[in-house]
């Protein structure tokens, strides 16, 4: 093979979106092409410079890139022999050049087929081409969100359509009310993961259907619901056009559940009673909830499920009340809205929240639909979630951990691996921290020169650097570090223990609470005593991820407790010697041991606030006392060699004992031996 023919092999397949060594072969192709494409490798690859690709260095790093490509697919993997799993998810998070998610669900899809891959479980992934994906973030004068939608396009990026043995794209039919509505599918391997994305926005069906793939949460519950209907009924009619024969079926997140409905429908039109049809599907299908708020699941009222769903009931053969009893917790209440977390409830054989509070607080949400058992005994689990170290870890954070502590790639998921930190010295772990916030810190002035909303950008690296990155959803209280803004300010002004803050997330274009959040941070950066020391940084991407959690020295995290199903992007810092400062929420209380980062309170403190106010109020307290009194004093009071001794023994006890707990590796492997077989 050429080495270009090596490079369209090495783009083929998504396995470099976890190899930042290959992603920089690419960009070396053309950085301006690479750049102006959101860091797309397919874009540098077209506009390559012929000398570059004959040059003796590209072309060796291209052969070694090639030869491990192929010898990780040739590589069974240590649990091949898991069930084939169908994995259904609205988004996937990737990479920031693929822009197919919007936050955390993504993300957590994403890193779930990676680590599938990783340890070989034969795994398909089923979404939505996506082709006006999420929005690009801008800013306007006032720091106000303003929403792009750039269009993906398909031959830009490793997909390829799905064409049949007549070399036609293989089609299957769902229907949208009595309209009927065309998908083909377009296929991207993920490492060893397939990866299907349906999409109807071709000729011949109706205009206004052909949306329905473009856009992620587009529009009202009408909209979610037809979507809802492409997922589910026809993500699984396209692995059955195709042959694939899934022998478990994960429902991540109720936007997929009619994927056990179209099982019940194939079930019943093959003979068996419905009796027979729900014990066969529950027996295959598992379902996983994020969802810690009611009013976030999915509900559509009688009429509009009806109608929606008016030819696919005729065709299965029962009645308006029996299909809606099957989202509803009081079958006979016909005032209740049809819920998809319901109808996956019901149909599934197990089901899991994505936290062991969040396991609690989702039996404590459907308690309704088990009368007869304590809320305890509420079949409902918990799978906490984790990150995949290879998309999250920072070149010279894997570099650190190779040098120090063994063989990343056979052991970065044991915790015996991650042990070996107490052997590394204060000097090469303070070495490390310093090389990682540099690094942010030269990122974060370069972005926020790029931006389209100016900003002072005066961070240094030698000072306590926070970070705040995710999505602004009010609950999560984006603004709580400035609930009292002159105990702030005196927190970052300390003459000999200041703090600087880089904070950066996207609020949804229906959202107004949290684009006020982001225009008050904003407002804060532009006052006389915090500019320069606190910045926001525009359109949060994976990109802008990967620095934050690689180079901030703590990782702040402040929801509404217990709002967070689990949060990833607080595991995200562990590989990295950074530390997390957080509510009691989430996967913190698994992950939270006194010794290994900070809590925000107490497990009792959220609970002992009467309203959210009051809430606010004691929990920004707890923030600034913990701020001042334990992080700031630790990471500025050094030994004679200038060594902040025992932050770095925190540091130390978080590496040891939260980088491989909360791994994608670990969770994959908890599905695929407890949930999956």
């Amino acid at each position: 093979m050429t080495t270009r023919e090596k490079l369209g092999a090495l783009h083929a397949n998504l396995w470099w979106t976890w190899q930042p060594d290959v992603i920089d072969l690419f960009e070396s192709l053309n950085p301006d092409a690479f750049r102006a494409s959101a860091n797309a490798p397919g874009a540098a690859l077209r506009a390559a410079d012929p000398k570059r690709l004959a040059s003796k260095n590209v072309i060796g790093k291209v052969d070694d890139a090639y030869d491990r490509l192929q010898a990780y697919l040739a590589t069974p993997g240590t649990h091949a022999d898991t069930p084939r799993t169908a994995y259904f998810c609205m988004e996937y998070g990737l990479h920031e050049s693929l822009n197919l998610y919007s936050g955390g669900l993504g993300i957590l899809a994403g890193d779930h087929c990676k680590a599938a891959s990783d340890l070989g479980v034969p795994f398909t992934a089923v979404g939505l081409m996506l082709r006006d994906g999420y929005f690009q973030q801008k800013f306007d004068a006032t720091g106000w969100q303003v929403e792009e939608y750039p269009v993906l396009k398909p031959e830009d990026h490793p997909f390829t359509l799905v064409l049949g043995r007549d070399k036609k794209p293989v089609t299957v039919t769902v229907h949208i009310g009595d309209l009927p509505l065309r998908l083909q599918a377009w296929r991207a391997d993920v490492g060893r993961t397939k990866m299907y994305l349906l999409d109807g926005d071709f000729d011949g069906n109706p205009d206004w259907l052909r949306s329905l793939t473009r856009k992620l949460y587009q529009g009202d519950r009408g909209v979610r619901l037809q979507q809802e209907i492409v997922l589910g009924i026809g993500g699984l009619r396209f692995l059955r056009a195709i042959g694939a024969g899934p022998e478990t079926y994960h429902m991540n997140e109720g936007h997929c559940a009619f994927v056990a409905l179209e099982l019940l429908r194939e079930q019943m039109a093959a003979g068996r009673t419905r009796e027979e049809a729900e014990a066969w599907v529950r027996a295959r299908c598992v379902f996983t909830t994020h969802t810690p708020v009611m009013a976030g699941h999915d509900r559509f009222e009688p009429e509009l499920l009806l109608d929606g769903m008016k030819r696919f009931r005729e065709g299965m053969g029962i009645s308006d009340r029996d299909l809606l009893a099957l989202g509803r917790v009081r079958p006979d209440d016909t005032q209740e809205w049809f819920t998809m977390t319901v109808l996956a409830l019901k149909l599934s054989r197990a089901a899991n929240g994505v936290s062991k509070l969040n396991g609690e607080v989702a039996r404590d949400q459907w308690k309704e639909l088990y009368p007869d058992r304590s809320v305890d005994k509420v079949p409902i689990g918990y799978v906490t979630n984790g990150v995949h170290l290879p998309t999250w870890t920072a070149p010279e954070a894997k570099a650190f951990a190779e040098k120090h502590l063994g063989d990343w790639g056979r052991d970065r998921a044991a915790p015996e691996f991650w042990k070996r930190m107490e052997m590394v010295s204060d000097r090469d772990l303070w070495l490390l921290r310093g090389a990682l916030r540099r690094r942010l810190v030269t990122y974060a002035d370069a972005h926020v020169d790029r931006q389209t909303l100016k900003q002072a950008c005066d961070l240094r690296d030698d000072v306590l650097t926070i970070g705040f990155a995710r999505r602004f959803a009010t609950y999560k209280r984006a603004p709580l570090l400035f609930h009292d803004v002159e105990r702030a300010i005196k927190l970052f002004n300390n003459p000999d223990r200041p703090i600087q803050v880089i904070y950066a997330g996207k609020s949804h274009p229906a959202d107004e609470g949290g684009k006020r959040f982001i225009q008050q941070i904003y407002a804060m950066t532009q006052l006389p005593e915090l500019q320069g020391k606190l910045v926001i940084l525009e359109n949060y991407n994976m990109e802008v991820g990967r620095m934050l959690v690689s180079g901030c020295d703590v990782w702040l995290n402040n929801p509404r407790r217990p709002m967070e199903a689990s949060g990833t992007s607080g595991q995200k810092v562990n590989a990295h010697g950074g530390l997390n400062l957080s509510i009691l929420d989430g996967w913190w209380p698994e992950g939270f041991d006194g010794a290994n980062g900070w809590s925000i309170g107490t497990d009792a403190s959220a609970e002992m606030a009467q309203d959210p106010a009051a809430q606010d109020v004691q929990d920004a307290g707890f923030l600034y006392d913990t701020l001042e009194n334990s992080v700031a004093a630790e990471f500025y009071t050094r030994d004679r060699q200038d060594l902040p001794t025992a932050w770095l023994r925190r540091v130390r006890r978080a590496m040891a004992t939260l980088t491989a707990e909360f791994s994608a590796e670990r969770m994959v492997a908890d599905y695929a031996e407890g949930v999956y077989s």
